[in-house]
This record gives structure tokens, sequence and C-alpha cells, in this order.
């Protein structure tokens, strides 16, 4: 089938988009409408844990869609409740809600904070409801998580911002502290600036900053979207350093490709009322039935040092890569990794290697001066050398 005899026209404009249609997909390999394959280093953006099509979440969609898909948020349902007791027993959180996108999530997490400072007031009796974020962070697309996140530019875009964003420098406490006053309720930030060009949070940083919060009594929130459900070689990324948050949002990578999310808070932070907060298809048993099988196969003996032992494997690999080439080095944690180029020649790559023959290479550049990796948190080594001789020839080509 030809491109263009696709209605592509149809669909609102909102990036660009090459011309291709993917039709399916079977662990990192993706296939387009002319039957090209292309190893997928971007699995959705972190989404597909376990690859595309993985047989445990075609078998939790089969088996549920035969039972129930929807009851509505008024009831309780099976799999909701098996997906909250998997991950408040696996977590330092007591209480779980349900939702459809990490914005979502993140939006609830914010609207928890505020609620929180209502009650727990300042010393003049006040609401609190400042939450520090940081800067090059991101939270989401809705005007609320917009305002939170420091994507250079966001702040005009949908003009006028929700107010009540401060934002500080990552790994820089003393900016933290700076911002600090009667009105703060929370600090918020990504144990892994994903879309920031990969940016990890240190140990001594995040121990500081819950050190700072607690002394202050301001609550500490995750942005796990992207860093959660295995990514970093731990099933949550704030376990890297050893503290206890007190709100975590999930999204991404908790559906293994299904539109799922999550709030957790801990006992004493849940403090929602009636009403306050919902959503016509969250805790959908459809959705959640694909959340425990995804969580159970992380959970797994095996499953998350495989991880950690892959990811130290890209990243050498790319050190190698990057001393051969003359480029800056990597970062990273886990599978979410990011190659300095030291230039701005990201999107150049992407396009080539995505215009590869016979099979393509789909790459990600969140800047111009650096490559994004996300695998499946099932990648292979061989995977991975074979996307690493790809990527050199593309270099190669380009005459870099």
């Amino acid at each position: 089938m030809e491109f263009n005899e696709f209605a592509i026209n149809k669909l609102m404009y909102v990036t660009n988009r090459p011309e291709i249609v993917f039709t399916e997909g079977s662990g990192m390999w993706m296939t387009d409408h002319t039957g090209k394959r292309y190893l997928d280093y971007l699995q959705g953006w972190a989404v597909n844990a376990l690859g595309h099509a993985p047989k445990c979440i075609e078998e939790a969609l089969v088996a549920q869609s035969k039972k129930l898909i929807n009851p509505s948020p008024a009831f309780y349902n099976a799999p909701s409740i098996e997906l909250a007791n998997l991950l408040t027993e696996n977590s330092v959180f007591d209480r779980v809600f349900f939702a459809n996108s990490g914005a979502e999530a993140n939006e609830g997490a914010i609207k928890l904070a505020r609620k929180w400072g209502k009650v727990n007031k300042n010393n003049q009796g006040e609401d609190r409801f400042e939450i520090i974020t940081f800067n090059h962070s991101f939270h989401g697309r809705t005007i609320a998580t917009m305002s939170a996140s420091g994507k250079p530019g966001w702040d005009t875009m949908f003009a006028p911002q929700v107010p009540g964003f401060l934002k500080a420098e990552l790994n820089d406490l003393a900016s933290v502290e700076r911002l600090i006053s009667k009105k703060t309720v929370a600090v918020m930030l990504e144990p892994v600036q994903g879309e920031g060009g990969v940016i990890p949070a240190t140990r001594e940083f995040m121990q500081g900053l819950r050190r700072l919060t607690k002394n202050a009594n301001l609550l500490l929130i995750v942005d796990e979207v992207q860093t959660g459900v295995g990514r970093t070689g731990e099933l949550f990324a704030y376990q890297l350093s050893g503290i206890e948050p007190d709100i975590m949002t999930l999204g991404k990578g908790i559906g293994g490709g299904v539109p799922l999310a999550a709030l957790l808070a801990r006992e004493e932070i849940a403090c929602f009322e009636a009403g306050e907060q919902g959503g016509t298809y969250n805790g959908n048993p459809l959705m959640t039935a694909v959340g425990a099988a995804v969580i159970k196969e992380l959970l797994k003996p095996d499953f998350l040092p495989t991880v950690k032992a892959t990811g130290e494997y890209l990243s050498a690999e790319l050190i190698k890569l990057s001393d051969k080439h003359g480029f800056e080095g990597e970062r990273g944690e886990g599978l979410l990794r990011a190659l300095k180029l030291g230039k701005d020649i990201g999107p150049q790559i992407v396009e080539a290697a995505r215009d590869l023959q016979p099979l393509g290479l789909l790459l990600n550049s969140p800047r111009p001066n650096l490559l994004r990796f996300m695998p499946s948190l099932n990648v292979t080594k061989d995977e991975i050398d074979q996307m690493l001789t790809m990527l050199e020839g593309v270099l190669v080509q380009l005459g870099h």
C-alpha cells in the first residue's frame, strides 16, 4: 500500500511525522506499511516495558475483555485491587489512584499536595500551595503540568500559566532552599530528567532533598512516569537513593503500551475527599489487568538484575562509541541513557538511521546535541550490538 492511500489528513497536526505508517510490532522490532522493519529504541518513549506485543499483555487483554471492561469507578473491580496491592507491597506507599496518562497522574499529585497544604496550613494559618519544580523538567502537557515543567518556552506558549510553581536547579540543594517560603507545600522532581536530556539527580541530591523537605515539613513528590517500573534497574528510581518520598506518579511503562498511570501516596498524605478526584476510565479492569501482568513480569527473580546488567553493558558500549568518534560520553540510569554528541547533529542522525536500508533504526534526540535510548527492558545484548553497528554505519555515512 502506498503512503498517500492513507487518509492521514484527517489527523490533527501536532507534530512532524515521517511518511511511515506502522502496522505491527514484535519485541524490539516494528514493521511499516511497506514491510520494512525497524529496530526500535524509542519503544513509545519508554512505554513498552516488555517490547511490542508481549505475550503476557496479549493474554491479559484477551482474558479480561471476556470478563469485564469498565464497570465505572463507582465500583471496585478485581484487577485494580490486585495491581494496587502489587504496587504498595513493593514500594513505600499505602494508597493508589489509577489514571490514564502520566500527565493526569501528575495533575493528581499537584491536587493532592495542594489539598494536603489546606489541611496542614502554615504558621499564619494560611493554605500552602506552591510547589518547587526544576528547570528543564517535564511533567506533562496539561495547563497545570506545563506550568510545573521547566521546559524552555513553555511559560509563554499557553499563557497565562497556572501560578504556584517555582523553578530550582537540579542537583543544587541551595537553589531549592532559597525558594522555600511560608506558601511552599512540596518539591516535585523527576529522578532522571528524561525530556531534559537524561540528566540524573545524584544520590546525594536526592538524599539531601529528602532531609530538607522533612525538616521544612514539605512533601517530596517523585515523578516516575519515565523512570518508574524497572526503567532504571530498580522497580522505582527513588530506590536508587534509599529514600522514602511522600507521593509518586507512574505512567508509560506501567501499562506496557496501554493507557495506564498511577498516583501513589503514603497513608497520612492521602487526604482526598469524595468527589475531589476521579475520571471515567480510571482503574478500569481492562487496563489494570495489563498493569498487573507487567508488574508480575518485572518481579520475577532475574528480571531487574538483568535490566541492571544490560544497562551497564549499553553504558559501556556507548562510552566506547563516544571515545571512537570524539563525542562527550554518556549518562543515565539503567536502560534510560543518552549519548552526548557535543554538537547539534542529533536530528540528522535520527533521520538517517530511520532511512537505513534494508532495516531502519528508530532513535530519539530530545536535544540536538544528544541521542536518547529507551529500549524495552528485556532487550538483549545482541540487539544492543546490532543497534550500535547500525549507528556506527550512520555516523560513518554522515562523516561524524
